[in-house]
């Protein structure tokens, strides 16, 4: 007989502020099915109100003794959204699955519940959001205000253009979320006001999380009042464009970063003009290529499918490891222990810039170098970028995760710094471009990404060290002075070997010669016998 599976965890989280006539009412609406389908506690969190609300759920608590529930007070009233992280905290804390958002005014219809929590418990989903907007005017039927309706439509349509997304709305405070995905996002970090919930969207698309939308009907309470609709609408609009901006890598957010402590969040750009789509380019199909610093190894699996010779270097294995990928695992502050004498192509994509002492990095691979020039694809972030050069004036240098000011970013360049080093370390620069920045990995491939990549890319033309993201270079690579004197020396004793055996076989030969020339003479002047 086989022993019952165990059943997922289940907090429903009750956001309660002044709700003294409808939280009885809403906890009594919770489906039983629920309890008997998940390991179930129900959270009541009071938000410092000023009426009966915790001791009404305190009351219901006292009431129903089969039902595990917790009720907590905030001493000091935390926000909409400073509330919502009491309660995500207490899930994490306690180890539970998932984590049911229901308002106590109800607004949302805890009826709901078994249905929206289908795809978390059949794992399709990371999250699930109850949306008004799915089915034509329904929101309105339910009560929703016009201006409301019209500003969540409006809003909502200029989200999704500027995230690529296509959510049927972005304000719905109905939500069910994966324990295990809010344990990847740092939601602690987000506003403590309404637009909460617009910053955790964005956290986790930018973690990757699977959202999902089922449509739930609407009633409006009490809670229309607190909403300042207005202020919400620009702190919505500041937070995705922020957001935008973040993942262009070209204004660092922290509360935007998923939580990971490995390199795939160096992802490629391609499919667009990037220092990615133009190093592949760069690269023969054919060719013998060392990725050095590969990250992830994105870049190396591109080159592979093009028919390339392909070896990787980097501190860390790359996410999926491919049997026809020579992997050399080395940290490149360290003395170099890979060999490039098997490659004719060599990348160093946004590498440099990570390393304690380039000038060392790179004299050192030099000196592996030999007449036989190798071609060096290199990209680095140009610090001398508009934006960056605008943030200083305003005060601002914060480093990031990611984009020009990566926090793991020991050393920066501009044009001129990086010609003086590739020429001091003995490259010959063949062609230095600028990059644009990401656009469309940010806005999406579309319309709005193409004509920013495009205004970039004309701006850069005018001036290519104030309007580059990234800096682009294609170089050829030259021996270094040790290899040079080794080699004539050895190609000299060589030489002196061979101008040698050259003289003693010649001497030799006119040995012979004067020999021979004095025997004929000999022969001709000898008295004839006849």
């Amino acid at each position: 007989m086989t022993a019952p599976s165990k059943q997922p965890r289940l907090l429903i989280f009750v956001i309660a502020y002044y709700a003294e006539s409808t939280l009885r009412w809403v906890l009594e609406r919770i489906p039983a099915s629920v309890f008997e389908t998940y390991d179930c506690e129900v959270l009541v969190v009071d938000d410092a109100s000023k009426d009966r609300t915790f001791e009404i759920g305190r009351e219901y608590q006292e009431n129903h003794p089969g039902i595990q529930m917790t009720v907590l007070r905030n001493e000091h009233n935390q926000g909409y959204g400073g509330n919502q992280k009491v309660g995500y905290a207490y899930a994490l804390a306690e180890g539970f699955d998932f984590v049911a958002m229901v308002h106590g005014d109800g607004q949302y219809a805890p009826e709901e519940l078994p249905r929206l929590m289908e795809p978390l418990r059949t794992g399709q989903a990371d999250a699930v959001f109850g949306s008004r907007m799915m089915s034509r005017f329904g929101a309105l039927k339910g009560g929703m205000p016009l201006y409301k309706y019209v500003g969540n439509k409006i809003l909502t349509t200029v989200q999704n253009k500027l995230l690529g997304t296509r959510l049927s709305e972005f304000h719905s405070g109905y939500r069910i979320y994966s324990v295990e995905a809010l344990r990847r996002i740092p939601f602690a970090l987000n506003s403590n006001d309404f637009h909460f919930d617009t910053e955790i969207i964005l956290q986790l698309l930018n973690a990757g999380a699977r959202i999902q939308e089922l449509d739930i009907p609407t009633y409006y309470g009490d809670e229309i009042s607190r909403v300042n609709g207005m202020k919400y609408a620009k702190d919505v609009m500041l937070a995705t464009l922020r957001n935008v901006f973040h993942r262009a890598g070209l204004l660092y957010q922290r509360r935007f970063d998923p939580i990971s402590d490995d390199n795939r969040h160096y992802d490629l750009k391609l499919g667009y003009a990037s220092s990615h789509s133009w190093a592949l380019d760069a690269v023969p199909a054919g060719a013998k290529v060392l990725d050095i610093g590969a990250g992830p190894g994105g870049m190396a699996q591109e080159l592979v499918n093009k028919g390339c010779t392909t070896a990787v270097v980097d501190q860390h294995p790359p996410a999926k490891p491919d049997p026809r990928i020579q992997v050399h695992l080395q940290n490149l502050d360290e003395p170099l222990r890979f060999n490039v004498h098997d490659y004719d192509h060599l990348l160093l994509l946004d590498v440099i810039e990570h390393l304690k002492d380039p000038e060392r990095f790179l004299a050192e691979l030099r000196q592996q170098f030999d007449y036989t020039p190798r071609k060096l694809v290199l990209t680095t972030p140009n610090v001398a970028f508009i934006v960056q050069r605008l943030m200083l004036l305003a005060g601002q240098f914060n480093y990031g995760k990611a984009g020009i000011l990566d926090r793991t970013h020991t050393r920066l360049f501009t044009f001129r710094s990086l010609r003086y080093l590739l020429r001091d370390n003995g490259f010959r620069i063949k062609e230095l471009r600028g990059v644009p920045a990401p656009f469309p990995k940010v806005l999406g491939n579309g319309v709005l990404g193409k004509a920013a990549l495009g205004a970039n890319l004309a701006l850069i033309r005018l001036s290519k060290t104030l309007f580059s993201y990234q800096i682009y270079v294609e170089a050829e690579t030259t021996p270094d002075v040790s290899f040079v004197l080794k080699d004539s020396r050895e190609r000299s004793a060589l030489r002196t070997q061979q101008v040698r055996k050259a003289q003693s076989n010649a001497h030799r030969l006119g040995e012979a010669g004067s020999k021979g020339a004095w025997a004929a003479t000999a022969r001709q002047s000898a008295p004839s016998t006849k």
